[in-house]
């Protein structure tokens, strides 16, 4: 029997659940939760997404995402998978380590969206000494969201929940933990009331949720990277033997990644004269640059400004 297809939309936030196969733990110690941590940030930034929240426990783990309008099976894909190749290589195994395809929900409602962060940060409450004490718990963002732990992988995007609470951020911080405490000890976020929910929400607070463009036309997308460069031919994308020009060809391959939608496949259609391999390098290569090249930063910048 075929499986059904995901259910997705560019202006959709997602809940994801992932769960290892029953004979072992998806993460076998502190180490892997940081690994697997450390690989959210390098997907989150790559593709520039936004995550609200998240819990991690042995055996699967919960994220709350706003993938921008990248398409999220493509996001998970590359996150589960790396973190499987880690695995395998540590633990000497092959093989499948994730249950099945991932769980996604669409979150549809602002009660929704806080209701879930309040279940997603209750989840450590079932680990031993952490009952009342969820707020310590390393490997969620709930001590994040109270100001209580660091924010080590520069994850979390609290202003999306908080705002709900309050524009004042220390009465917000107040408020939402008194929330996730109410919705734990009365269990109303098993089942969504969406009237008792939104009881706790300011009334003044309007959504700022923006989506990333991901569907740019390549050749319109071309002229904009070559103008913001300040770069008068366009050969410069065809002319895989200058090194010159091997910059830009990386950045233009990665914004095609994330911007149109393309996958590497159709980035090798586009160029022509390109192997897969050598697209995969270019686009890793390109991500690279707009993390570490103030020139290539300014780019993406004025093209997400663009979009």
């Amino acid at each position: 029997m075929p499986r059904t297809a995901r259910v997705k939309s560019s202006e959709c936030i997602y809940h994801i659940m992932s769960r290892s196969i029953s004979e072992i733990n998806l993460f076998q110690c502190d180490e892997d939760k940081n690994y697997y941590l450390a690989l959210l940030k390098r997907y989150k930034e790559k593709y520039k997404c936004s995550i609200y929240a998240y819990c991690i426990m042995d055996n699967h783990m919960h994220l709350f995402i706003n993938p921008n309008g990248f398409d999220i099976s493509t996001f998970m894909h590359c996150l589960n998978s790396a973190y499987v190749s880690y695995f395998n290589r540590k633990y000497n195994r092959h093989g499948h380590l994730f249950q099945g395809r991932f769980a996604s929900t669409i979150v549809d409602s602002n009660a929704y969206a806080i209701s879930l962060s309040a279940y997603i940060h209750n989840n450590s409450k079932d680990i031993d000494g952490y009952n009342g004490m969820e707020h310590l718990y390393a490997y969620s963002s709930y001590g994040i969201y109270l100001g209580i732990q660091n924010d080590r992988y520069d994850l979390i995007d609290k202003k999306f929940i908080l705002d709900q609470f309050s524009k004042v951020p220390e009465k917000a911080v107040k408020l939402y933990q008194r929330f996730v405490t109410d919705m734990k000890e009365s269990g109303i976020s098993n089942v969504i009331d969406e009237d008792i929910v939104t009881s706790y929400i300011a009334n003044e607070y309007r959504s700022e949720k923006k989506i990333i463009t991901r569907d740019v036309d390549p050749d319109t997308l071309v002229k904009k990277v070559l103008r913001i460069m300040g770069i008068q031919s366009p050969a410069v994308l065809k002319n895989k033997y200058s090194r010159k020009d091997s910059h830009i060809r990386a950045f233009i391959v990665y914004a095609m990644r994330i911007l149109c939608g393309y996958k590497f496949r159709e980035i090798c259609e586009y160029i022509g004269n390109i192997t897969m391999s050598g697209v995969t390098k270019l686009s890793m290569k390109g991500f690279y640059l707009t993390v570490h090249d103030e020139r290539c930063q300014k780019a993406m910048k004025s093209l997400l400004q663009l979009v």
